[in-house]
């Protein structure tokens, strides 16, 4: 029986007009001037309304060559339930305003044989957006192949459960016919985030978020997530997506495939100049095979 996971953030978040949805996306993967590549295997991409990130996470997207991908494991941070797992979605469709992508039921299964994830229900699943805005751009970027997805929401886990996620998954980065879509907006700042960390030999505050911002990008880029753990417990940098980021180092290492992560773009909401200012930093990746 098909269970329907509604985009329930259309009309809000995004436009849910599908004309417009599409020409804004198609906009923005053209004026990235990337080339799709098929050795791209997986992106990090922001979440944030599309009026604030929809421009940066086109700089992710756009890297993907479509052609030989079935399948699209999808990591997003829970934002509103709280869970100390992964856990999979019991929806068998994901709906977008420009078509919708099936849920890959089959594989959903095999992961939950596993015993280590739990499962989310469709309110929760509607509930939260951080896989939700990923959505219309795997629409448009697989427009006419076959895909599916494999939803899967990190909660809050532990770094020895990310590294035990990590392995688990790992296997599946090395069929080529597998992609990743990791979801994360980087640095919360202001008091409305409760988080307020400045380092003035940066200049303007804005800048201090950029820096602090790359130290966390450079080291993602290293693969390491030993070293990216231990930046977050020096920083706190409030990377949302810090869980799904850490998961994906953990199954990049364990591997047999050698990917390399790069990040393409780098922006802010808005530009913090005192303390009372706020901004959401995004930042997109792809990650790309090696030979």
């Amino acid at each position: 029986m098909e269970k329907v996971r509604q985009a329930s953030h259309a009309g809000s978040w995004y436009t849910d007009n599908p004309t417009k949805l599409s020409s804004d996306l198609e906009d923005w993967l053209k004026a990235t001037n990337l080339t799709k590549s098929p050795d791209v295997r997986g992106v990090i991409a922001p979440h944030a309304g599309y009026s604030y990130s929809g421009r940066a996470a086109a700089y992710a997207f756009a890297n993907i060559d479509p052609t030989n991908i079935s399948r699209i494991f999808l990591l997003g941070p829970s934002h509103h339930y709280y869970t100390p797992k992964c856990a999979l979605s019991t929806a068998t469709v994901y709906k977008t305003p420009i078509g919708d992508l099936p849920v890959d039921v089959e594989m959903i299964k095999e992961i939950r044989a596993m015993g280590k994830f739990g499962m989310m229900d469709l309110r929760v699943d509607e509930a939260e957006h951080s896989m939700e805005m990923h959505l219309p751009y795997l629409a448009k970027v697989f427009e006419g192949h076959n895909v599916k997805v494999v939803p899967i929401l990190v909660g809050a886990v532990s770094a020895e459960n990310e590294a035990m996620y990590g392995e688990l998954l790992a296997k599946y980065v090395d069929d080529p016919k597998n992609f990743f879509s990791v979801s994360s907006d980087f640095c919360h700042w202001g008091s409305r985030f409760n988080y307020m960390h400045y380092d003035n030999n940066h200049g303007p505050i804005h800048k201090s978020i950029e820096a602090l911002d790359k130290k966390g990008m450079d080291i993602i880029e290293t693969g390491d997530p030993d070293a990216f753990k231990k930046y977050l417990l020096e920083f706190d940098n409030t990377i949302c997506g810090r869980h799904p980021i850490s998961i994906f180092l953990h199954m990049l290492k364990h591997s047999s495939s050698k990917i390399k992560i790069n990040f393409l773009r780098y922006e802010q909401s808005s530009q913090c100049q005192t303390m009372r200012d706020s901004s959401v930093s995004y930042a997109s990746a792809a990650a790309r095979l090696e030979s």
